[in-house]
């Protein structure tokens, strides 16, 4: 399976910085380390004009030339540099080329992404561009002339806050469908409509999860059929994250990808995954979640190819 890193753009991160960037970098190397399930390459730097599918241009000029103000520093939770404003591109290049990946080969994902608090003219909560929404629209551009009535896409965001900014800029398009389930007194404490919400109380476990995500994914099956899918495996809901509040335990965590995947794929719908939140106490518990994700979406990956030899 194809998977595209950005790690290589480091953030400069005071000390004591809540933002675990290493992660991305630990979730490379262990895969350099096990070759074999993943196809990893660098990402490519979305330009200006990718961007400005979904950002507006004086948003898109501050990023990209250092003229963020402090507020909109503060609010994005990073300082900028120029290093900042590199990794942000490769972050949304990464899911653009995920996403066209995943429609020839089924399945494939970003190492990183799933920016999903950014609007189209701000960014927020470690949010700088919007990588899914970008991606989205530019797949909706590529494919425009081989897809009679235009390209359906589905987000899925299983991240555990809230998909605001990606709500927020696809409200009223019926061509792009948003799913997000999140905890519903976490971050952003005020929330945007997404096509479906599933807002979870703190404390909730596998049993729980799983059953509201089963519950969630037939209504979104019956409102709509895509052809492509975005899905946000964050790895935030973990019994051990320090901003999640939800307690699923890795075999929960497993267990919500292998149905999502498992769905996509019954219904031959491409996917493009991004890794989105993870913030554990311990970071190796990230890591070995994320881990967990792309291993699984490897053997969807597998999957997809045995279907697509098999004589129909």
């Amino acid at each position: 399976m194809l998977a595209f890193h950005s790690d290589a753009h480091s953030l400069a991160l005071p000390p004591g910085h809540r933002f675990p960037q290493s992660k991305y970098r630990l979730l490379r190397e262990h895969f350099e380390c096990e070759p074999g399930r993943l196809r990893m390459r660098p990402a490519p730097a979305a330009s200006a004009a990718e961007l400005a599918r979904v950002h507006t241009p004086d948003y898109i000029d501050a990023v990209l030339n250092g003229g963020l103000s402090a507020a909109q520093q503060r609010e994005i939770g990073f300082p900028w540099s120029p290093s900042m404003a590199e990794r942000s591109c490769r972050s949304v290049g990464a899911s653009i080329a995920a996403a066209r990946a995943a429609l020839q080969e089924g399945v494939a994902a970003n190492m990183a992404g799933g920016t999903h608090h950014a609007y189209a003219d701000k960014g927020s909560g470690y949010c700088v561009f919007n990588d899914v929404a970008v991606a989205a629209r530019l797949m909706q551009a590529e494919c425009a002339a081989g897809s009679p009535g235009g390209l359906r896409v589905v987000v899925i965001d299983l991240d555990v806050h809230q998909g605001n900014g990606t709500a927020a800029i696809f409200r009223g398009d019926d061509s792009v469908f948003t799913f997000s389930m999140h905890g519903e007194k976490n971050f952003p404490f005020r929330k945007e409509v997404s096509d479906l919400d599933v807002g979870l109380p703190d404390g909730c476990g596998d049993a729980e999860y799983l059953a509201a995500l089963d519950e969630a994914l037939a209504e979104v099956w019956r409102r709509c059929e895509p052809s492509l899918a975005f899905y946000l495996a964050g790895a935030d809901p973990h019994e051990g994250d320090r901003l999640g509040r939800l307690k699923l335990t890795h075999a929960g965590l497993a267990e919500r990808d292998r149905r999502v995947l498992a769905a996509l794929r019954e219904r031959r719908i491409p996917v493009a995954l991004s890794m989105a939140g993870g913030y554990g106490h311990d970071l190796a518990a990230t890591v070995a979640a994320q881990v967990a994700t792309l291993n699984l979406a490897a053997e969807s990956w597998s999957a997809w190819q045995r279907m697509e030899e098999s004589p129909s």
